[in-house]
């Protein structure tokens, strides 16, 4: 039985093609739809800061325009905070699953989501009661868990990331719910592919830099957020040896190529191999337990794409840190925006 008591509430943030007419139309339709018009778009954080003052409820589900979730993704949030022992939780995420599955890229990201939701959120919920990233596409929140932080940050390039960060850090829990599904059109080529990282690299690195003095001039406050902290902090100093070695890896074979060393330029194909053997089996037990777990095995066929991933998604990931780790320390000194231009996706109906 679908969950009646709600409302829905869009922001139209700036729309410059038909959504308004669309969305007149729909209210015609539907008594229980609202309608909030920013007139300039001023980015995610804002219209939703927005939406929020004008929300009625006192949990708000924040969910994109090109995401959909399962018919009983109400009755299911509603669970996580219903009963005294829930009381301070302060948002319940979803799980992804790729909705546009009709490019390889698109596929691969199926792999990615049971990866990284899958294995990451679960065991940082598990293991700190906490997590470093909602899902910025679908995430039900408590107002006043909202409110208590200040809504979301507007000058940061991911507000699901940063405000994952400041609920830990106000002493809230949060809640990662697998049996939760909702389905995303994901980009469908490596150019939408690299924006899109890029724009999660600086968010990543912009929560780093903002919460690390915190952090660390308070260690046995905020324990469990060192975990994190080191993770975030290893993933840059990697991306940034990755990135130099590469270089310095393709320089020495043009010479020794050039100088007619080809012993040298074997030994380091061979090198090279070794490496990318050990990154490819410690991926393997990664994903395979992934898909093993989430959805209760429904996308172990996807483990044909995990080569791909593995081979494009993890440089281009390491790329995206490393090319915006200027522009995230410029935002952190006041010179940032909340403000984006959205890719553009096909529809998809079925």
């Amino acid at each position: 039985m679908p969950y009646e008591k709600y409302e829905v509430l869009v922001t139209d943030d700036g729309s410059i093609d038909e959504t308004p007419a669309i969305l007149e139309r729909l209210q015609n339709v539907y008594d229980n739809l609202r309608v909030v018009t920013i007139k300039k778009n001023q980015g995610k954080a804002h219209a939703f800061n927005v939406g929020v003052g004008f929300a009625r409820g006192e949990f708000i589900l924040s969910n994109d325009a090109d995401s959909i979730p399962e018919p009983d993704a109400l009755w299911k949030y509603m669970s996580y905070f219903m009963g005294e022992e829930h009381a301070n939780t302060a948002a319940v995420t979803a799980n992804m699953d790729v909705q546009n599955r009709s490019t390889i890229i698109a596929k691969s990201q199926t792999v990615e989501f049971s990866s990284i939701v899958g294995v990451i959120k679960r065991s940082q919920v598990s293991a700190l009661g906490n997590m470093y990233a909602y899902s910025g596409a679908n995430t039900m929140y408590r107002r006043d868990a909202l409110i208590d932080v200040g809504l979301f940050r507007q000058d940061r390039a991911t507000e699901d990331i940063s405000i994952a960060w400041d609920h830990q850090l106000n002493g809230w829990t949060t809640v990662f719910s697998p049996d939760i599904l909702f389905y995303m059109n994901v980009p469908e080529n490596l150019d939408a592919l690299y924006h899109q990282r890029k724009r999660w690299a600086k968010g990543g690195t912009e929560v780093l830099l903002t919460n690390f003095k915190r952090v660390v001039s308070h260690p046995g406050k905020y324990l469990k957020q060192w975990a994190v902290i080191t993770d975030q902090t290893l993933s840059i100093i990697w991306s940034l040896f990755f990135f130099v070695s590469t270089l310095i890896f393709l320089i020495s074979l043009v010479t020794f190529f050039f100088t007619g060393n080809y012993e040298r330029v074997y030994h380091m194909f061979c090198m090279a191999f070794i490496f990318v053997t050990f990154e490819m089996f410690a991926g393997v037990l990664q994903l395979l337990s992934a898909l093993i777990v989430d959805d209760r095995g429904r996308k172990f066929k996807y483990l044909i794409f995990m080569p791909l991933y593995m081979l494009i998604y993890w440089q281009v990931n390491a790329l995206a840190l490393v090319t915006t780790l200027i522009p995230a320390v410029k935002t952190i000194l006041g010179y940032g925006s909340g403000t984006w231009v959205s890719p553009v996706r096909k529809h998809h109906t079925e």
